[in-house]
């Protein structure tokens, strides 16, 4: 029987030619064909949200963390048997009285709906507005899979990129301006955030009059984004020796806002990266940070050194920026400390080990790495300005 040529288009493409990702496709194209060659995009999508069990696994943490807890608590009226819950008096209601209560049920979600309208979802659509699939994989893999506020993984809670200064609050869309939270913290960010965000734009915008890393030429920087720049040390310690610098004037690493801190450190990963295109020969880095006078700031606005070095750059490595203080930069690799070992017993002293390599485990937040033989570090005070 001859076969039409739609057919044998869509038979070829879907057991040859469809190369997938996702189940999206080939459920895409069932609802087409269910529907006569034609189909909405809202029938679509609830096709793909009937076989996604994630959304399901998420309104059970609901059920069981908020609505199940509140309407248990008044024992009155509902209790829960494991992850079964029960009216009390349930079966003593006629169907007249359920048909009635029901009724209510709708009347009360409707006028909520009325109330809230979209508003009420926002949470869930925070995480999936448009941006950018780059973006998104980035800030993903930048949190390792873990909510930026509370640690959460994302194999317990689904995570949502989310912009950190929101958009109608002067936010940009650029990637340091995002975040990876759980919808819990994310729900909890919007609900609860109070701070008044109407003098963002000015803040990032303070410039100190007389700053050297205010008045930086576009000239002399070597790499930038919308919060931060790098420019190459003026008084380098070794070749490649790079600043990274955040555009406000702020005095300190710690008065540094997150977007800020999101913004250097790309910078930093992508310098580093290019300091080693550059010059192969470097296979370890300095990463310094002067937090006033005593430390040994001398320009009052925040500066972070990275500094790459060299096998055999120094004669002795070791100890890194331990050097900065003088005599602490040597120490007996594998041994405890010597106020450990005074706290120790005669038989715990015996004892002592260098801690045990455990560095295959899965998690790399569980893993511990052992101690190294050697450790690329900076020759002295004057390599940290």
């Amino acid at each position: 029987m001859a076969t039409s040529t739609a057919y044998n288009a869509l038979k070829i493409f879907l057991t040859r030619r469809m190369r997938m990702s996702h189940l999206y496709q080939p459920v895409m194209l069932r609802r087409l064909l269910l529907n006569n060659g034609r189909a909405s995009r809202q029938e679509i999508a609830r096709d793909i949200l009937d076989r996604d069990p994630s959304q399901l696994e998420y309104y059970e943490r609901i059920v069981r963390d908020m609505v199940g807890r509140v309407l248990t608590s008044k024992s009155d009226l509902v209790r829960r048997q494991g992850a079964t819950y029960e009216l009390v008096g349930g079966t003593d209601l006629s169907s007249l009285e359920i048909e009635d209560l029901v009724g209510l049920c709708e009347k009360q979600i409707a006028a909520y709906e009325e109330k809230r309208g979209a508003a009420m979802w926002e949470h869930r659509r925070r995480g999936h507005r448009a941006i950018s699939g780059t973006v998104r994989y980035e800030v993903l893999k930048r949190a390792r899979g873990r909510c930026e506020l509370c640690g959460v993984s994302h194999e317990i809670k689904a995570l949502e990129v989310d912009h950190i200064l929101p958009r109608n609050h002067g936010g940009s869309d650029n990637i340091s301006n995002f975040q990876a939270l759980c919808y819990t913290c994310n729900a909890s960010k919007r609900d609860r955030d109070s701070t008044d965000f109407r003098g963002s734009r000015e803040m990032y915008a303070h410039r100190e009059q007389g700053c050297v890393f205010c008045d930086v030429a576009d000239a002399d920087q070597v790499a930038g984004n919308e919060l931060a720049f790098t420019r190459r040390d003026g008084f380098p310690v070794t070749d490649g020796h790079t600043l990274i610098i955040p555009r406000r004037h702020v005095e300190n690493f710690f008065a540094l806002t997150q977007p800020e801190q999101n913004a250097i450190q790309q910078l930093l990963a992508t310098t580093k990266s290019a300091l080693q295109v550059r010059d192969p020969r470097v296979s370890g880095f300095n990463v310094g940070v002067n937090v006033g006078e005593a430390a040994g700031q001398s320009v009052m606005h925040c500066h972070i050194h990275l500094i790459p070095r060299r096998i055999g750059d120094v004669e002795t490595p070791r100890g890194g920026v331990r050097r900065l203080i003088p005599g602490k930069g040597d120490y007996p690799i594998g041994m405890v400390s010597p106020a450990a070992a005074a706290n120790c017993s005669g038989s715990q002293r015996k004892r002592a080990r260098p801690a045990r390599d455990i560095s295959g485990l899965k998690s790399i937040y569980t893993g511990r790495i052992g101690l190294g033989r050697t450790q690329a570090g900076s020759s002295g005070r004057a390599s940290i300005r």
